[in-house]
C-alpha cells in the first residue's frame, strides 16, 4: 500500500477521520462515489473490516455500488489485494464488502447487520424516513460509522433533512459540486456540463450541477408552478381574514387520507390559510375538528362521491355534513374532468397563496404529484395514486369550483359558534 499513489478529492479527506456520519451531497461530476469508493477500499486494506454497501431499493447486485468499487480497484491497482466475487469482494486480512437493499429490511432481518463496521448507503436521496430508522439503531458497534452520498432533490426529502438540514451530533457533512473535483476536466462531462448550461433551466442546471434542491420532483405535474410560487414568495404566512368567508374542500377517504383544503377568496386572488389530512377520522369529527377555528364560514364542498349512500347508514356524505349544520355543494364531474381540473389548478396556482405552516403538506403534495411513466413507453399517463395524490386531489377541486366561492356577507365578525348555513 505506501508504494501505491492513490487521489481522491482533497474535500474528502475527512473520511479518513473518525466520525459517526460522513456525508456528501451535491451535483453531478463531484467525484463523491468513486471517492467514497477508493477510501473504503483503502481503509479495508489496512484493516479489517465489514462493509455493507446499501441503498432503498437493490433488485440485483447491477443495482449496487459493486461495478464501481471493482473498477475503482482496478484503477487503483489492488487486484492482487482484493478478490472480486458476483455478490461479495473481500480480501486476505478478512475485509468484505456485502450488498443489499433497505427497502427489503425489517428490524428483524437487518439484524444480521448489526456487527457491520462501515455502511455506506449510495443514491440516498431515495432513502426512506422508515429505512433510516431501522438502519441506523442497528449499527451500534463501537467505532461504526455511517457513509452517505447522494445528490438532493427536495429540501423535504428524509435524507435531505436528516443529514443536511439537522445534521445530527459527531457528522461531518460536506457539499461537493464538479468544481471540487480536480480530475472533472479529463472526463466527458465537461462537454454535457456546458451544453446543459445553455439547454437547461436555470433551477434545472442548478439541481444536476449545482447540487442545489428543486422546488419539485422530477416529472412533477404542477413543477413550475411550484417553482414560480417559491420564487415569488407566495409561500409565506397567510393569515386568516375575518371579513372573508372560510371554504372547505374536501377530499373524501377513510383507509386513504381524508384532506380538509381552508381557503379564503379576494377578488381573484386565492388565499390557503390551512390545510387537514387525517384517515380513519369520521365526518362528525372533521365537523368538530372544523368547528373549534371558529372561523366566518362559507360553503363545504364534496367530491362527486360524498352524494353516494354509506352502506350502512344509507346517508351520504352530502347529507351527514348538511345534518351537522354545514352549507354543502359538490364538485362537478363529467367526461375528463380529471385533466381539465389539472389545466384549471395550473391556471389557479399563478394566483394562490399558501401558508407556509399551516398548508406546508399540502404543498409538499403539489411539489411531489406526478404522473405515471411506464418504462416500455415512456409516455406519461394517468397521475400516480399515493399519498401525496389525496392533497392535490383536493386543490384540483377547489380550483375546478374556485369562480363560485364567494364572500357574500361581507364584514360579517365570526361568531364563536356560527351559524354554519347562513354566516
Amino acid at each position: 500500500m505506501s508504494s501505491l499513489s492513490i487521489q481522491i478529492p482533497e474535500k474528502l479527506g475527512f473520511l479518513f477521520r473518525p466520525y459517526r456520519y460522513k456525508v456528501a451531497h451535491g451535483g453531478r461530476g463531484s467525484g463523491k462515489s468513486w471517492g467514497f469508493a477508493r477510501a473504503l477500499l483503502i481503509l479495508a486494506a489496512q484493516t479489517k473490516l465489514r462493509v455493507l454497501c446499501t441503498r432503498e431499493v437493490q433488485k440485483s447486485i447491477k443495482d449496487s455500488v459493486h461495478k464501481l468499487l471493482a473498477d475503482q480497484i482496478e484503477s487503483m491497482g489492488l487486484g492482487s489485494v482484493y478478490t472480486v466475487e458476483q455478490a461479495r469482494i473481500y480480501n486476505a486480512l478478512g475485509s468484505e464488502f456485502i450488498f443489499a437493499g433497505l427497502s427489503d429490511q425489517t428490524a428483524e432481518s437487518i439484524k444480521s447487520y448489526e456487527g457491520v463496521d462501515k455502511v455506506w448507503v449510495e443514491e440516498a436521496r431515495n432513502v426512506s424516513d422508515r429505512s433510516w430508522q431501522i438502519l441506523i439503531p442497528t449499527i451500534r458497534k463501537l467505532g461504526s460509522e455511517i457513509w452517505v452520498t447522494f445528490n438532493p432533490e427536495l429540501d423535504t426529502d428524509a435524507t435531505y433533512v436528516r443529514f443536511v438540514a439537522n445534521a445530527p451530533t459527531n457528522s461531518y457533512v460536506v457539499q461537493m459540486n464538479y468544481e471540487d473535483n480536480p480530475w472533472f476536466r479529463q472526463t466527458e462531462l465537461v462537454q454535457e456540463r456546458l451544453d446543459d448550461q445553455r439547454s437547461l433551466k436555470d433551477s434545472e442546471f442548478a439541481w444536476k450541477w449545482l447540487g442545489r434542491c428543486k422546488p419539485a420532483v422530477e416529472g412533477a405535474i404542477y413543477a413550475d408552478e411550484i417553482a414560480e410560487a417559491v420564487e415569488k414568495g407566495r409561500i409565506t404566512n397567510v393569515p386568516y381574514d375575518p371579513r372573508l368567508k372560510v371554504h372547505v374542500i374536501f377530499d373524501l377517504g377513510w383507509n386513504d387520507a381524508m384532506t380538509m383544503t381552508l381557503a379564503q377568496r379576494q377578488l381573484s386572488e386565492m388565499r390557503v390559510i390551512e390545510y387537514i389530512e387525517t384517515n380513519q377520522k369520521t365526518l362528525d369529527w372533521c365537523s368538530n375538528e372544523l368547528k373549534t377555528r371558529g372561523h366566518n364560514w362559507g360553503s363545504l364542498w364534496l367530491p362527486h362521491d360524498g352524494e353516494h349512500g354509506d352502506y350502512k347508514t344509507g346517508l351520504s356524505a352530502k347529507q351527514m355534513m348538511e345534518r351537522l349544520g354545514w352549507d354543502v355543494q359538490i364538485v362537478p364531474t363529467y367526461p375528463g374532468a380529471l385533466e381539465d381540473g389539472i389545466r384549471k389548478a395550473r391556471m389557479m396556482l399563478p394566483r394562490t397563496y399558501f401558508d407556509k405552516e399551516k398548508a406546508q403538506r399540502l404543498v409538499e403534495c403539489l411539489r411531489r404529484y406526478r404522473r405515471h411513466k411506464p418504462e416500455s413507453t415512456g409516455e406519461p399517463g394517468r397521475p400516480i395514486h399515493d399519498e401525496f395524490s389525496h392533497g392535490a386531489d383536493g386543490f384540483r377541486y377547489l380550483s375546478v369550483v374556485a369562480d363560485q366561492l364567494t364572500n357574500e356577507t361581507w364584514g360579517a365578525a365570526p361568531l364563536k359558534y356560527p351559524n354554519l348555513r347562513t354566516a
